[in-house]
């Protein structure tokens, strides 16, 4: 109980310097359980939806994965009408009705503008049925009755500013759908941004599955007293076994939260993964705040050792504290966790995915993880303090100066650091040698791990030798007060290189992933430039197929010497070794090896384009012993069996179109009925000499009522890339500034305590001529170079990863290396202002001190 009562009573006579060690552990806190709050919200929303949606029983065609699962011809998978009728007629069946719904569609008002989701929610487009009820009600209007009606959900309503009788046309590949608004209807749950409309049956069947008379799949409902499991066995047994898909409510409910679990699960890791980077970088600030309060109490300590208190108790006492302050910081992070998850869900909703609050899910594990995590690893970052406290012995009560350095434990750990440093570049070494990717990887890990805890460990020693190296450059030109604000940082290099170490982890991602952006974007850009042939390409940015009427509108434009269909056919090839493979096959026209230029390593790729013949790409080649001549057996999955010969093997040497394997329309059309015919996955187009940007203009002004699509010339396409990964890029560093955050924080901590340990050296440099100028200044230079230590390190350890992880990217076809000096610069000369940012409010502190007070402390 004694030691209990110091412990507390010295948690509350410091609380002020633990303040930014709290702060770092609630931000760490908080982000681990927003990111579960966000991620179970989320769950939970999507299974109200799919489990309140489902009918009891579903029956889906055999050949579909899930209910919207479209085949290589652009429509779903679908069912005939009669299977309905003897549903019906099976026992503890209460209503059966087929059903029409496809995501294969895209909806636009009279402007042609999109009436899709911006977050990459999908359009659905069906027929309205009694099974819709559960989850909808008619809030406006009626069901449309008759091809001129339609019905919307109130939310697209809503974002578009839609009403009774204004006029969409729906767009499918059989054909566009013109239809006015009939009634609106609204979820009776959270709809997270998918836009819904409804049409009349008929029409429904002949325009979103092709013919009449075929349902997508049909809804069951029970007699009262029947369970699901029943009325699914009941319902396969009338159906005959293996016929068709048969699902109970809850069976369709895990499908589609499985369908979303892959994506949410993504999300959630790599939210959990930059928190536990925050954790990391809070360790060295939880380090530094304990060992410089151990430091200071250094006479307190020896104090209570003269008078009795054991190792252990000193131990304990420390370790009680860390307790506390993890307890402390832990409590708040778990709140601020579930206003950081309503904080997103509102940031989400304003991108189009919507999240109500009122299904906001806070599981009973969230708190005690976040709890657990922050407790933990506050306690296990405070160890190596409270034993170093404990080894006070009661002599140092009558010594001024703070725990002595151990000589001997300094070069083992610049032992330790270099040896760890020499075997991650050794796997860094191996990385850029390996043959695989996948073996590569291997090593880059290795050697990321090793060499980041090799810098850590080492850092004290590279403090003394870098911050000296800044200072001749940085604060040699302030004077004395940088040669004062030198010296301060080198007075005790494991603090200086804990502080810059904090930083460094941060930066080092930021540089990594610079380098890697960076190269990805230049490779692309140098694969383009050397293999695409074509002036513009045409495609949508949501992996919906051309429709066909989409397609007879850009060929109508003057000016194009020739369009490139290319389309993707689903097959079952079969290789001379008798090995099969499920595999797409390329269906394009001739000129595509003009608008592609494939480099070849066997035959010339012209004749992949001739009658039965095809290419394969040298690793499917090399891996089934296949030479130019051989013949593969191609089972089109919706059309018949073909012996291909292979006319040509292309290089896997590339980034577009790796490992493709080519035939021409022609012979993949002789196979598949035109009706079964897939549309183009995309489009390429050649301008004739000199009718490049009229031409551009041109397919645009084809496609605009077409939203869908967009037309791109080769520098569209580079910008596009460069965007993407860009914006990719801005949302890990905007998670990594959380880690960022909490090594600010720590050179404030570092500075804040540094000012109190040097209390009284302050009051004698005060009293014999530094003004106040000069010693806010010191600090803020001190801080200064600090920040610089810890971004060179982070910035050329980070630049060092990234290179290597090209070279593997070299494998795949990125082979270009391009460091992104104007980010690195950029970054070095932020940490400048980062350090004298984090200096403002210890060098106003200090500022302030009463100098005959500051003298006489002890």
């Amino acid at each position: 109980m004694t030691v209990f009562k110091t412990s507390l009573r010295n948690f509350l006579a410091h609380k002020g310097r633990m303040a930014l060690s709290a702060v770092a552990v609630l931000l760490s806190v908080a982000f681990v359980c927003g990111t579960l709050v966000f991620t179970d919200t989320m769950n939970s929303t999507f299974d109200k939806l799919f489990t309140l949606s489902a009918a009891d029983v579903t029956v889906q065609p055999k050949a579909a994965e899930n209910v919207d699962s479209p085949p290589d011809n652009g429509l779903p998978a679908s069912l005939p009408g009669a299977a309905v009728q003897r549903v019906r007629g099976t026992d503890g069946v209460k209503l059966a009705e087929g059903a029409v719904s496809s995501m294969s569609v895209t909806v636009v008002d009279s402007h042609d503008e999109n009436m899709g989701s911006d977050s990459g929610a999908p359009t659905i487009a069906g027929n309205w049925t009694q099974n819709e009820l559960r989850s909808m009600e008619i809030t406006s209007g009626h069901a449309p009755n008759g091809p001129s009606e339609m019905m919307v959900d109130a939310d697209t309503a809503r974002k578009h500013h839609l009403k009774l009788g204004d006029e969409l046309r729906t767009i499918a590949v059989t054909g566009d759908i013109r239809a006015r608004i009939s009634g609106i209807v609204t979820f009776k749950v959270t709809n997270p941004g998918a836009a819904i409309v409804y049409l009349d049956t008929a029409i429904a069947q002949e325009k979103l599955l092709g013919r009449p008379d075929v349902f997508s799949h049909i809804n069951v409902t029970a007699n009262p007293g029947v369970s699901d499991e029943q009325l699914k066995k009941s319902v396969a047994a009338t159906l005959g076994a293996g016929a068709y898909k048969v699902k109970t409510q809850q069976e369709t409910a895990d499908d589609g939260a499985d369908s979303m679990g892959s994506f949410l699960d993504v999300m959630k890791y790599a939210m959990l993964g930059f928190a536990g980077i925050a954790f990391l970088v809070g360790i060295f600030l939880i380090v530094n705040t304990f060992s410089m309060l151990v430091a200071q109490r250094t006479r307190e300590i020896g104090l209570m050792r003269a008078i009795g208190s054991s190792r252990k108790q000193v131990n304990r006492s420390v370790l009680l504290e860390a307790l506390l302050l993890g307890i402390v910081g832990s409590i708040l992070g778990v709140a601020a966790g579930v206003g950081l998850a309503v904080g997103l869900m509102k940031l989400m909703g304003a991108m189009g995915m919507e999240l109500s609050t009122d299904d906001l899910t806070v599981a009973w594990t969230t708190p005690v993880v976040g709890l657990a995590l922050g407790v933990v690893v506050t306690v296990l970052a405070a160890y190596i303090p409270a034993r170093r406290a404990g080894k006070i012995s009661p002599m140092a009560a009558l010594r001024d100066a703070g725990t002595p350095a151990d000589g001997r434990a300094g070069r083992l750990r610049a032992v330790l650091g270099l040896v760890l440093t020499g075997a991650g570049t050794a796997g860094l070494l191996a990385a850029t040698r390996a043959d695989e990717a996948g073996e590569g990887s291997l090593y880059l890990g290795l050697g990321v791990v090793l060499t980041l805890i090799g810098f850590i460990v080492i850092g004290p020693l590279l403090a003394s030798g870098v911050v000296r190296a800044l200072s001749v450059v940085v604060l040699r030109l302030f004077g004395p007060v940088g040669r004062l604000a030198e010296r301060n940082a080198l007075r005790n290099p494991r603090r200086t290189g804990a502080t810059g170490a904090a930083l460094m982890i941060g930066l080092a991602l930021v540089a990594c992933l610079s380098v890697v952006g960076s190269s990805m974007v230049a490779s692309a850009t140098d694969e383009l430039d050397k293999s695409v042939g074509a002036d513009f390409i045409v495609q949508s940015s949501t992996g919906q197929p051309i429709v066909p009427q989409a397609s007879d509108a850009m060929k109508k434009v003057p000016g194009i010497e020739h369009f490139t269909d290319y389309k993707s056919v689903s097959a079952v090839l079969t290789a001379p070794d008798g090995t099969s493979l499920d595999e797409s096959v390329v269906a394009a026209d001739p000129t595509y090896k003009d608008d592609l230029r494939r480099k070849t390593v066997a035959g010339d790729l012209a004749d992949a384009y001739g009658e039965d013949a095809m290419s394969v790409g040298d690793g499917y080649a090399t891996e089934h012993h296949i030479t130019v001549g051989d013949r593969i057996t191609v089972a089109f999955k919706e059309g018949t069996t073909a012996k291909l010969k292979v006319a040509a093997i292309t290089s896997d040497e590339a980034v577009v179109d790796k490992g493709a394997m080519y035939t021409s329309i022609t012979t993949a059309e002789k196979y598949v009925a035109a009706d079964r015919m897939p549309p183009n996955v995309i489009m390429f187009a050649k301008a004739r000499d000199g009718k490049e940007k009229e031409t551009y203009a041109a397919l645009k002004d084809a496609l605009a009522a077409y939203p869908q699509y967009s037309v791109k010339n080769q520098a569209d396409f580079k910008e596009e890339l460069k965007d993407q990964i860009g914006q990719l890029l801005n949302i890990v560093y905007g998670l990594l500034a959380l880690a960022i955050i909490v090594a600010v924080l720590g050179v404030v901590n570092t500075l804040a305590l540094s000012v109190v340990e040097r209390t009284r050296e302050i009051g004698l440099m005060r009293a014999i001529g530094l003004s106040r100028r000069q010693l806010r200044r010191m600090i803020r230079l001190e801080s200064v170079v600090i920040a610089l230590f810890g971004a060179l390190l982070g910035l050329g350890l980070g630049m060092g990863w990234g290179t290597t992880a090209q070279k593997l990217l070299a494998l795949e076809g990125l082979g270009v290396l391009e460091i992104p000096w104007p980010t690195i610069i950029t970054v070095f000369v932020a940490s400048a202002f980062v350090g004298l940012f984090a200096a403002l409010v210890p060098a106003f502190r200090a500022g302030r001190m009463n100098v005959l007070n500051a003298i006489a402390s002890e």
